[in-house]
Order: structure tokens, then sequence, then C-alpha cells
């Protein structure tokens, strides 16, 4: 497959494309919990169901509102308009009614994902899903066939087309519309038949025509316009009623335009109408307007051209018709045909039954006209191939879950390749404004079978002469080979269970000491706990020796950490909750050895140190020289943005902070960037959807990279907090020549997770996203890079957006990522946990080459108030293949571990498996995990010689390739990597072992 092609791509192909979730909602999005509803009294939530563009589940009052729709505005009106049902949907619509409609069923709760426009922390339905609410008041009765009315008694219901009436003399009713109104109307024109069809078309004679007879009695089921207690026919079907007395007179035509004293054309000869026929092949405008009992030519040509129509069109007294170019082979008639006065004036006319007065405002009269369109079988993109005509699911259920919608540019091309972009191989469209894209087992599992090609009738909004699909009905297309694929390896690896915690963590990071570190936010777990802990992964089987207790003096939740290049590796800690801990700067200094405790604990003081801007979820990286970049966050907890910089240690000078409009156009949706060190020495900067290289000492933006691909149905998916996915470097391999990619895993359509990974050569040529699908959706997921060049995927959940109570559905699936695989088919999958790990979650690599898994502390409750995911002190570790064969673990002996660039270092190895001819080392860069990000992530394989079983390994040559800082070494006999060992390379250019230079921290020194 291609590169990726962004939405805004195909507008090319696809114009204006809409989503299904229709806009960005632009409302901060709270972190904490999700609001309760300020709902009237009696209401209530009824959860997701579907519902049908072409045939609502609720049939009373709407309205849309794109900028302030809540679920509290969309039942305030219902109320106002005495409806007991509210539903609101596609982030912006609300919908009313009595009673469910067409067939609605209960949806899977993820369907309804998308967030209300006017709140963020609310959802308003999804891609034809409704949230419903319900008053607790009984439904009227449901609609009926009226068995009477007066002297009319019902015939039942019977076909009809437009092309043939089987009730031939259209009629306009007058004021509301009802079995009531319609029976009357054809009692004033002496017919002994009357006709309801579609809701709202009125239709006399005296007798059945054209071959019209009995339908099933449920064909005829849409209610009246105006009376939602009687049903007044159904598409193609009308509920026929018979007058059993005595007419007032014998039959008479519906009153011809032009009388009522003879009023003059109101239009110029040359702007006269022409009569076309209509529905003989289904409409021939695309865009009708609601019907209007006071319809003119003035305001029906007013209305369009409004909406930038050249064409107008009027017909059965009170339907205006806009658009371009008429379609489906619309062919002249005649002009006696048009023979209905207009609703708002006699004297004009509004075409007939079937027929449309037609003005155009084009040169010489020009009515443009396309022919009945047809299946798209050739010129498709590469590699599809049209299958058939199939029906949906039963109960109206969706055959496939992705949708896109277009009204107005909808085309086969355009579906076919955005499903391929993002590995769907099999594509339907519907009721010609649908794209949908799912796998060839959508089709298998949940279509009711095949549908007559006929049934595929209607034409796509932006291609008018092909087809996409019809009501209920797909026109399915498949591609010729499987786009992504997964290994299902025999070798899974496994999780273990390590030793039960004291502390929710909300960082983890191993120290040079070997052990592992975590930091808790405050009112997390034991009322008791001092906020940090150190586990000695030597002693988890003696739980009370395992733990040290460590102290921090302010709250740490969701700050950023990092491992600083100064020879003590000390760890950094920046930013915070609220109030001064935001300013935070926190050092801690792992000592002590396996077994054996430490004495070092956290140092703070902010009267002594404290970042120059108070910081919620920021993010930090060591530079090529040595010195910390804080990039973004907000003002405390759902604060104002701080779309700042800064460096640490902080420069003299006052306030030497850096604005970035960047950051402040994107918040909320920026929070915990992506930052990377570049082979150029520049650095990369990840955030929301957008990235851009900054110059490592102006930074001043070098290049804007283009916008990073969402999910198939939306390209304003986030991969930053709150959408939160995580990225990572694909690892550098000596001499280093090749630039270096990104890789960025999981994140989310503002509750859609999402269900790829993107991948970018940031300082190529011409960069560009590539997108690969993942066997799963994945918001907040945790990447460890391990020593063989992997990286494990893991944690996070499958619907939602990180935050207390925001996401639901954990992914207890591991996965492997190898990127020297092809392209689509470096993901395998592994093991699955029965831990829910989501909000506040990691993954660290641990020296002996394991993964520890950590964390979870989403606050998410039951309805009743009882725990749904717990607050998880459970400590886990993920055994991966390359441990999981029963071969032994090689391992070496180092006497240098303080590297400079580009020196020779000597190590002496034993190997078990293989010799050194097969033999690779690496270098995982020391990191810290927090919220699925791993900052100062780096893998890098550096060149090595070995003599017999001494191996001489030359380190990365500058700080640009290999930031400074410290480093697992590992080497892998085969598969299998050793225990690892701390190395530093680099030193620490910027004197960070001297710093801060204040009583209440210890210094390690140069």
């Amino acid at each position: 497959m291609g590169p990726f092609l962004s939405l805004l791509s195909l507008i090319a192909i696809v114009p204006d494309l809409s989503i299904a979730t229709h806009i960005a909602p632009s409302a901060h999005i709270h972190r904490q919990h999700a609001r309760a509803l300020d709902l009237p009294a009696g209401w209530s939530a009824q959860g997701c169901i579907t519902d049908n563009p072409g045939a609502r589940t609720l049939g009373g009052d709407t309205f849309t509102d794109t900028v302030n729709m809540t679920v509290e505005n969309c039942v305030n009106f219902c109320v106002e308009k005495n409806w007991i049902f509210a539903g609101v949907e596609f982030s912006q619509e609300c919908y009313c009614g009595n009673t469910l409609l067409n067939g609605a069923t209960n949806a899977t709760a993820t369907d309804c994902n998308d967030a209300c426009t006017g709140n963020a922390n609310e959802i308003c339905g999804g891609a034809s899903r409704l949230n419903l609410f319900w008053s607790g008041e009984q439904p009227p009765p449901p609609p009926e066939t009226i068995p009477s009315v007066g002297l009319w008694d019902s015939l039942g219901c019977y076909n009809d087309t437009a092309a043939a009436r089987t009730l031939s003399v259209g009629a306009a009713v007058t004021g509301n519309f009802s079995v009531e109104t319609c029976t009357n109307t054809c009692f004033n024109l002496g017919y002994p038949l009357s006709g309801m069809e579609f809701a709202d078309e009125c239709y006399c004679d005296t007798a059945f025509r054209n071959g019209g007879a009995p339908a099933l009695l449920t064909d005829c089921d849409m209610p009246c316009r105006d009376n939602q207690s009687e049903f007044c026919g159904g598409p193609n079907r009308l509920n026929v009623y018979n007058f059993t007395g005595t007419l007032p007179h014998g039959p008479v035509a519906p009153p011809p335009p032009g009388g009522g004293g003879g009023g003059a054309p109101v239009f110029p000869a040359s702007n006269l109408p022409t009569p076309w026929h209509d529905g003989t092949n289904g409409r021939v405008f695309q865009t009708e307007l609601p019907d209007n009992q006071n319809v003119t030519v003035e305001s029906c040509i007013a209305s369009c051209s409004a909406q930038n129509a050249t064409l107008v069109g009027l017909e059965f007294s009170v339907q205006c018709f806009c658009g371009t170019t008429l379609v489906n082979g619309a062919t002249l008639g005649a002009e006696a045909d048009c023979d209905m006065a207009c609703g708002g004036n006699a004297t004009e006319a509004c075409g007939g039954p079937n027929r449309l007065s037609v003005y155009t405002s084009l040169p010489n009269g020009t009515v443009p006209s396309l022919p009945v369109p047809v299946v798209k079988t050739t010129d498709l993109p590469t590699g599809w191939n049209y299958n058939s005509c199939i029906m949906e699911g039963p109960n109206n259920a969706r055959v496939f879950p992705n949708q896109i919608i277009s009204d107005t540019n909808t085309t086969i091309d355009g579906c076919l390749i955005q499903c391929q972009a993002f590995g769907y191989p099999a594509a339907g469209l519907e009721f010609g404004t649908q794209c949908f894209c799912g796998d060839f087992s959508d089709v298998t599992e949940n279509s009711a079978g095949p549908a007559a090609a006929t049934d595929c009738s209607f034409p796509c909004t932006g291609d008018l002469i092909h087809l996409c699909g019809g009501a209920q009905r797909l026109t399915y297309y498949t591609f010729n080979d499987t786009i992504d694929i997964w290994a299902t390896p025999e070798n899974i690896g496994q999780y273990e269970f390590l030793i039960g915690g004291v502390v929710v963590p909300l960082v983890a990071t191993v120290g040079i000491n070997g052990k592992v570190n975590f930091l808790e936010k405050f009112g997390t777990g034991f009322p008791n706990s001092t906020g940090a802990y150190e586990l000695d992964l030597s002693l988890v089987d003696d739980f009370d020796l395992a733990w040290r207790a460590l102290h921090v003096k302010s709250d740490v939740f969701c700050s950023g950490s990092l491992i600083l290049p100064d020879k003590a590796a000390r760890v950094l800690n920046v930013g915070g909750w609220s109030l001064d801990s935001t300013f935070g700067v926190r050092l801690y200094a792992p000592d002590g050895s396996a077994g054996v405790n430490g004495t070092n604990d956290w140092e703070e003081n902010f009267n002594e140190l404290h970042l120059q801007k108070g910081r919620w979820y920021p993010s930090a990286l060591v530079m090529a020289n040595g010195s910390v970049l804080v990039v973004g966050g907000e003002q405390g907890s759902n604060g104002a943005p701080e779309p700042t910089i800064e460096i640490l240690p902080t420069p003299a000078g006052g306030d030497t902070t850096l604005f970035m409009p960047w950051l402040n156009a994107t918040d909320p949706n920026n929070l915990y960037p992506f930052l990377h060190v570049l082979p150029s020495g520049n650095i990369f900067v990840g955030y929301y959807n957008q990235a851009r290289i900054l110059n490592p000492t102006t930074f001043d933006t070098i290049t804007v990279l283009p916008d990073m691909p969402g999910s198939v149905t939306s390209d304003i998916a986030g991969r930053t907090y709150p959408m939160e996915g995580t990225a990572v470097l694909f690892p550098q391999h000596a001499p280093y020549t090749d630039p270096v990619q990104i890789l960025v895993c999981g994140g989310s359509d503002f509750g859609t997770a999402l269900d790829n990974c993107i991948s970018m050569t940031p300082e190529a040529p011409n960069p560009t996203w590539v997108v690969e699908r993942m066997p799963s959706k994945r918001v907040m997921p945790c990447v460890a890079g391990l020593p063989d060049g992997t990286f494990l995927i893991v944690n996070g959940a499958e619907q939602g957006v990180a935050g207390f109570g925001l996401a639901d559905f954990p992914n207890l699936s591991a996965l492997l990522y190898d990127p020297t695989k092809p392209l689509h088919q470096r993901i395998s999958i592994l093991n699955n946990t029965i831990v829910a790990r989501l909000y506040h979650s990691e993954a660290t690599l641990l020296p002996d080459g394991r993964v520890l898994i950590s964390g979870s502390d989403p606050q998410t409750n039951f309805s009743n108030g009882t725990v749904k995911f717990p607050e998880e002190f459970r400590i886990e570790v993920y055994i991966p293949p390359y441990l999981n064969q029963g071969f032994t673990q090689p391992s070496y002996t180092i006497n240098e571990t303080d590297w400079t660039y580009g020196g020779v270092f000597p190590i002496t190895v034993n190997l078990h498996q293989g010799t050194t001819s097969t033999m690779r080392v690496s270098l995982v860069a020391a990191t810290s995990s927090t919220h699925g990000n791993v900052m100062g992530g780096r893998i890098i394989f550096p060149e090595f010689t070995c003599s017999g079983n001494i191996c001489d390994i030359t380190a990365p040559p500058n700080a640009n390739i290999s930031p400074p800082g410290w480093h697992q070494l590992f080497i892998l006999d085969g598969p299998t990597p050793s225990h690892s060992q701390f190395v530093r390379i680099g030193g620490d250019p910027s004197d960070l072992g001297n710093w801060p230079n204040f009583p209440d921290f210890t210094l390690p020194g140069e």
C-alpha cells in the first residue's frame, strides 16, 4: 500500500468531506470525572440505540446546534415540545418523539462516542447512534392504521410507484396533514378513493390504476406528518380509504394555476419554466426543501439561490427542490402536466404529480441532466473490485463499524482510498452519502445476506452517475489482499504477578541501582502513603523487605520525569497538580544495591528551586547540550494553557521562558507533548495531531510537518493527552547514516480510541506519515523499548480519553512491534492479562529484560457507586518471547561504565547458544514512564568487534545521535538478552552534577 492519504488530501477526490462525528469539539475536556447530567425531574438515560438517516428512530421535533449542543439543551427542547423521548446524535443533533420507530434496537455503548459540541464531557450519540433519554412517562399508543374516518373506511396498504401511480390525482392538502385532512380534500374534489403516502402526500382517484394492489399492512409504517397517532403510508406505499357515502359532486381536477383573477406571469419569457418528469428512476433533484404550504416560485428561487443552486424545481404545489444538475436520467415532460397551483400563489404553476416546473439561471435556459446512475465496476483504485449489493444486518444493525458521511461529496474512489489508507480491505456505500470501512469478516458475521442489485439504487452525492447503495443496502467492494497482517506466533510470552504494592504508581523509573522508583499522586492509595516508594527487585519474595518508603513534599500528579546525565543518574521530576506543586523541581539520586537499602530520598524546596512557570502535564527532554528542555502544560489542573518552554538549569536574566503560539493554539489537547532529539541535533515535537522540528538553540520552527493522521473516520483525532497515545524513536544502528524514524501508537478521536500506529522519517526530504493498523483500538497505551529493538505495547482502553472515569473497555492484550519486518507486517499478537491498566499506568524495561507493568487509577464506578475499575496496587511483569524459550541468558563483565563519544570500551562476554559472530549489542536509554509517555527513550545498536570472548564496543559518535545520558547495556545471544548494566555516554556537558547549589540539595559533582 502507498503512503497515507490524509482526509485533507482526499479533497480532490471527496471535496468537503465530513465525518461521522461532524465536528471537532473544542471544549476543554475535564480530566477528573465525568460531570453528572442536570436533567429535569423524572428524566433518565436509556443507553445507546440505533438510528437511520433515512428512517428516523424519533419522528418528532428536531434541531441542530454545531456549537452549543448538550444533553440538557436537547432534553429541555423536547420537554418544551411535550415529547417523552429525547435523543442526541453526531455531537450536534437533537431528536424528539413519543415512540421508537423503524425497528430501533439497543446498540453497543461504545457506538455512542461523540462528544457534545457544547460540552466535551458529555456524549452526544455517534454515527447513526442516539444517546436516548426518557421522561419516565408512558408513551402514547403507537401509530395505527385508522380503521375509519367518518364514512371513509380503510382498505389497507397498497403499493405505489412514482412512475405509475396507483391513485393518479395528486392533491394539495391545506394546513396540517393527517388522514382526516387528506380524505376531506379528496371528498371536496369528488373522489371516492383517498390515499396517503410518505407521511405527507395525498392522492385521489375513482379506481385503482397501473396494477395497484394490496401490500403488507406493516409496509405502511410512516406516521402522518402532523398526527403521530396515525399512519400515512410509507415509501411507495399508500394507506387507502374508500368513501361509503354520497359525494357532493363528481370528480373535478385540483385547482389549476392561473385561476382566481388571471394574474400575469411573474417571470419574463426567457425564464419561463420547462416541465420535467420526476420519479421515473428516482428523484431528479438531489436537494429537497421542507414542504411549504405557502410556497411560491419566487420563494423557492430565493431559497435555492441562497444555496448557490442554479436549478430550481417545484412540484405538487408545496415542494421546492434545488440543484445544479438534474440526475437519474431526467426527461422532459408536457407543459400541460404541470397543472397544480402553488400553495402560496394560485396564479403560478408549481408542477404536478411527479412533474416538476424547472427554472434555470444558466445561460440560454440550459438545464444540465445526467444519465441514470450505474454501479461502478471499472477504473477503480488499484486492487479494488466490485462485489455485490448486500443487506445491512438484522434489525438495522450495521455491517461495518466505521462510517464516513458526506451529504454532498461521497464517491466510490474516495471511499475505497480512505478505507485502504487505514488498513480496511472491505468497503460499503449506503444511502448515497455514507462510506463504511471494515473487514471481510464483518460481512460474513453481520450482513443479512445478498440483496437484489436493483436495491442499491441511490446515486453517490459526489458522483451522480454511479450508485452508492440504498436504504439499508450497501454497494460492497473488496480489496484483493489483506492490507495489514498481524502475526500470531506460538511463543507469545506471558504476564506474571510480581508483587503486591504499597503504592498506586503514577511514575515508574528504573534507577542505576537496579531498583524501581515509584511516585504517587496525593490522595491515591493508602491514607498514610508517603507518596514515593522504591522496589528492590531482588527481594520481591519478601514483601516486608522489598519496599522502602521515600518522601515527596508536594503533589507530583501529572508531572514529568527523566534521568539526568550527572554521575549519580539523578531522577528529575518537574511540574505537578496545583499551586506551588506545579512549579515543583524534585531530585532523587538512586543509591543502595540489590538487597541493600539506600539512604537517599527525594529532595525538594520550592523556595530555593522551582520552575519559572507552573506546569501541569509538561514534558521534559535532555537536549544534545546536556541541559533540560521543559515544554508546555497548563497552569494547574484543567487550568489555562501554559504555552511556553523553559530550560533547566534556569539561565540568568529574569524570565527566560519562550511563548510558543502552536502550543497556545492546540490547548488542551497537546499535553505531555512528544519530544525527541534528532540526529541533526534538532528537536522533534509532537502535540495534539500536529508535529514540527525546532532549532535547539533558538527554538524557532525549522519545519512544520504534516498533521498526524487520526482514524479512518476522523482527521481531528489526537495523539497526546488527553487523547493520549505514545511515541518512540525507531532503533538507530551504526554507522548511523539512516535518518531516524518516529513511531506513534494509539490515541483517541474525542472518545473513540484509535486502532493504528503511524510512523514518519521527520528529516527525510518529503516526510509522510504511514499508517499501520493495530488489531484493536487503544487509548492510553504504554510502550516499552526492548533490548532486541522491538517494542512491547500494553495497557490502555478501547474507548474514551485519558482522565478519571473517562475511559472504558480495558485493552488486555499485549502486542509486539518489530521495525525490522516489512510495513504492515510488523505487529504480533501476544498474551493477555486479567488486570485492567487504564489511566496512570506504566510499562518499564527492567535490567533482566522483563517489562514491569504497573499502575492504573481510573477512579471509575458503576452507576450505583460501586467500584468498576479499582486503584491498582498489583505489580506485574511481562515475559517477552525472547525470555520464554528456556534459553540461558548470556552475561558479560565490564570495567568502564563512563563512556566518551566515539570511544572504544571492552567487555568480556559469556554466551550459551551462539557465538560472537551472531551476537548483538544494544544500548537502551534510561527512561521514566508515566501516562504512557516514555521520556528520554532511545535504542542504539553500536558498532562492536570481538576477539574470542572479548568484545570492543564503539560508543555513539556524538550527542545528536545519543544525547548525554545513562543507558542499559545489553548483549543478545541470538534472541536472548543478558541482564543489563548501566553505562553513561557523553558525560555531563551542562554541569548538572553541580546544580542546584542550594543547602537542601545534595550535589553529586562532576
